[in-house]
């Protein structure tokens, strides 16, 4: 038994941790006696949220705990991790820092209007803000980066039946995730599995063959891997390179030509009759997979991601750009040569600004927000 003491602890209050063995029995027999002792079961991220409302962390970093425990790729656990330390938390701060002083000044102005005080001029108020504005864009754009970092992108993998297909999602995946057969119709239903992909969380669908066919639950897998194809963000065709394509390579290659796709030509190790603009890789050996990865990051249009990006949560993007937008309406407002609109004007703007970023904070989210964020956490957060 360990006890953490308020306010220090995790939560800020006082905590005590009982440590046990792993053995299923004994960890049910504690929990059973404590809770006949009056404790209950902690709700999803009831720990976190208390930390967050115990005021030990804020909004941003309440969040990343729950993206660390999710993560999958080292670099997702890099960003959480930053985002725990509070490198976004800092960043939101100085701006708003920024912001309060612009406001303040602004209401002096407006207190000693009849004086003729002003407490800051047009032309540094425009320079100002749009010093602000280029830093929120910066974050915004960083946004894109950290979506694809947090949420990652689909991939299915399509082609007719017996090219490779559950090969190769067994090999960009490592594990014999897909059972592999020379029958046709192997694969019926999707089956997915979460790689790194050069730090790119990217989750492989393994689609049933697309041909003609009478079998009923064939027909649905068939009919399931048509829809994954239409709702992934990249299309892998796999195509048999040891025969000459036929006329259901042909229906598969005139399906896919609208989306965003990638041709493979499997096989490479028992022949090479493909087309030569198809990259050639051999699922068996490992021949091109290398190749494969790099290629599917083009298709992708994304670059390796190398170092973690300051903002990964579309909530916090959102909350930016609106930021962003009241900071220009300021701007506009403020004009540059003393031709702008009265000061309640600017300020009212730049009010709106500060609510998107204390919305960020935590310091301004409703209620219905948090029970959105903490209820996709695990009961032990």
């Amino acid at each position: 038994m360990t006890f953490f003491p308020g306010p220090h602890s995790y939560t800020g209050e006082d905590v005590v941790e009982l440590s046990a063995h792993g053995s299923p029995v004994i960890l049910a027999g504690i929990v059973s006696a404590a809770m006949a002792g009056g404790a209950r079961l902690a709700e999803p991220g009831e720990f976190t949220l208390r930390a967050f409302l115990n005021g030990r962390i804020d909004l941003p970093q309440a969040e990343a705990v729950g993206d660390l425990v999710d993560a999958v790729t080292p670099l997702q656990a890099r960003a959480a991790f930053d985002q725990l330390e509070g490198t976004l938390t800092g960043a939101i701060a100085a701006i708003d820092q920024t912001l309060f002083d612009l406001a303040a000044r602004l209401e002096a102005s407006i207190d000693f209007s009849e004086e003729g005080y002003h407490f800051v001029t047009p032309p540094e108020l425009s320079g100002v803000l749009g010093q602000l504005m280029a830093r929120i864009a910066s974050l915004v754009a960083d946004g894109r980066r950290g979506r694809l970092v947090r949420e990652g992108l689909q991939l299915a993998i399509v082609g007719k039946p017996n090219v490779g297909k559950s090969s190769l999602f067994n090999a960009l995946s490592g594990a014999s995730r897909a059972i592999v057969t020379d029958v046709p119709g192997t694969t019926r239903d999707l089956i997915t599995e979460v790689i790194d992909l050069h730090g790119l969380r990217v989750t492989l669908v393994d689609t049933a063959g697309l041909r003609p066919v009478a079998d009923i639950v064939e027909a649905e897998g068939v009919a399931r891997a048509r829809r994954a194809r239409d709702v992934a963000d990249l299309v892998l065709v796999v195509v048999d390179g040891s025969a000459p394509l036929d006329a259901h390579d042909e229906q598969v290659l005139d399906e896919t030509a609208g989306v965003r796709r990638m041709v493979v030509s499997n096989k490479a190790d028992l022949g090479e009759h493909g087309p030569p603009e198809f990259l050639r890789v051999s699922a068996r050996t490992g021949e091109g997979l290398d190749a494969l990865r790099a290629g599917l990051m083009r298709a992708l249009d994304v670059e390796a991601l190398d170092d973690p990006p300051a903002i990964t949560n579309l909530r916090h993007i959102a909350l930016l750009e609106r930021a962003h937008n009241s900071v220009s309406r300021a701007r506009a407002a403020a004009g540059e040569g003393g031709a702008g609109l009265p000061e309640e004007f600017v300020l009212a703007d730049l009010q709106e600004a500060r609510a998107a970023l204390e919305e960020i904070s935590g310091r301004r989210t409703p209620d219905d927000v948090l029970a959105h964020i903490f209820a996709r956490f695990c009961i032990g957060k």
